[in-house]
């Protein structure tokens, strides 16, 4: 048992659930054998799970750090950190070292498998090290940056407005590193990433709101503006803290970022007669100050009860205001602009039984229906499976964030494969 481990009694602990799917899309992972360990004690396992026929294990409880840890500065780590091990017949086996267990939440740890392509296997492994948080550990300060890009709109393809991306392109090193290699993330996976690599998800709601809305028009600054590939180079943003903002490769998101992303993606950060999203600037605010928003200084005024405008408002001013857009890509069609939910009927309830029946191949949890356009108890029940999967609150309702979700699925797993690294 670590050191951290030891140190703490028993009544901290934090939840972790696995999701094993396969690297050609979509494709849940049924009885996948997974193996966890104290990170500190690689051979000593503590927990052995496998997964269900939609990919998922069980949530487990693990020892995590006093609270405090993560809701106060301090020099102590405030996670633990396990080592989980995942083999299946016919991918090639993952190794993932440093999964962060905050207290109180549930981390929700991604696992992508290569199926195995040459016969006999060989003994081919991915390892992957999640290093350190961004508040815990030392990386370099953001190089400062104007919150607005001059733009040449004569003779240059320019964005005429602001579009959600399906995916983003990260060059994982600084830009100039050619040997870095890039990943294709899609835009949501992409944020749930940085926002738990960037704040501890124990934070207050109304924190983790207003910080996903800075992380989101920051991102979309660099995408409206091609700022890289303006550049000359071939990848949207870059996952070097001097440059962007923290991006890790294989790390553990946590149940209620999630929830959040899904929620608000479409949002970004405006100033009037601006028509790019603004490049929100934000640090952490004890090692590092900026004139942006400062990380610790936002969780104490969610502590105070500041809603999430307030909190960008302190920061960046009363003339910026929340934005969004109705422009996302990768969708088969856009939100009905209400909820379909036990009687509703039409052409967006047809779309969304044949979408979740098609997903339905690939997860069998979820049960087939009849693609009639009316939403019935059945359909609500195919809602609701669909939602406890995918991490969403299962009302049994297609609210916006189903509406999405659903759409996203639908298009991975419609898909034969999907871009690589």
């Amino acid at each position: 048992m670590s050191d951290i481990i030891k140190a703490e009694t028993p009544a901290y602990s934090g939840n972790l659930t696995i999701s094993v799917t396969s690297s050609l899309g979509f494709i849940p992972i049924d009885n996948a054998t997974i193996t966890i360990s104290y990170s500190g004690e690689p051979d000593s396992v503590i927990q052995t799970l496998t997964t269900n026929d939609s990919g998922l294990t069980t949530t487990i409880s693990l020892p995590a750090p006093n609270l405090s840890y993560s809701t106060e500065i301090s020099d102590v780590q405030p996670y633990s950190e396990y080592n989980i091990s995942v083999t299946a017949p016919g991918y090639e086996p993952v190794n993932i070292s440093g999964t962060e267990i905050l207290p109180d939440v549930t981390a929700i740890q991604p696992v992508t498998m290569n199926p195995i392509e040459i016969e006999p296997p060989g003994e081919t492994e991915e390892d992957i090290v999640i290093p350190d948080h961004t508040l815990y550990g030392e990386y370099p300060p953001k190089i400062p940056e104007d919150e607005i890009k001059p733009m040449d709109e004569s003779g240059e393809i320019v964005l005429s407005r602001v579009v959600i991306p399906e995916y983003v392109i990260v060059h994982d090193g600084v830009p100039q590193d050619s040997s870095a290699p890039n990943y294709y993330v899609r835009y949501t996976d992409y944020i749930k990433n940085v926002v738990s690599s960037e704040i501890y998800a124990t934070w207050p709601e109304n924190t983790i709101y207003a910080n996903t809305l800075a992380i989101m028009s920051f991102t979309l600054n660099r995408v409206y503006t091609e700022w890289y590939r303006n550049q000359g180079y071939n990848f949207t943003i870059t996952s070097s803290t001097a440059y962007d903002q923290k991006w890790i490769h294989g790390r553990n998101i946590y149940e209620n970022i999630s929830r959040i992303v899904d929620s608000i993606f479409s949002n970004f950060l405006s100033r009037p007669g601006v028509r790019q999203p603004i490049f929100t600037s934000y640090c952490d605010g004890n090692r590092v100050t900026c004139d942006g928003l400062s990380q610790w200084g936002s969780k104490y005024l969610g502590d105070q009860g500041y809603t999430p405008i307030e909190i960008i408002r302190y920061y960046y001013g009363n003339n910026m205001y929340i934005n969004s857009t109705t422009y996302i890509s990768g969708v088969p069609s856009s939100w009905p602009g209400y909820d379909l939910t036990v009687g509703s009927s039409g052409q967006k309830v047809l779309q969304m039984q044949q979408q979740l029946n098609r997903i339905a191949q690939n997860y069998p949890a979820i049960p087939r229906i009849v693609e009639d356009g009316i939403f019935g108890n059945a359909t609500a029940n195919a809602v609701r499976t669909f939602q406890r999967i995918f991490g969403l609150p299962a009302s049994g309702i297609v609210d916006y964030p189903t509406w999405y979700k659903i759409s996203e699925i639908f298009v991975g797993v419609s898909r034969i494969s999907e871009p690589g690294t």
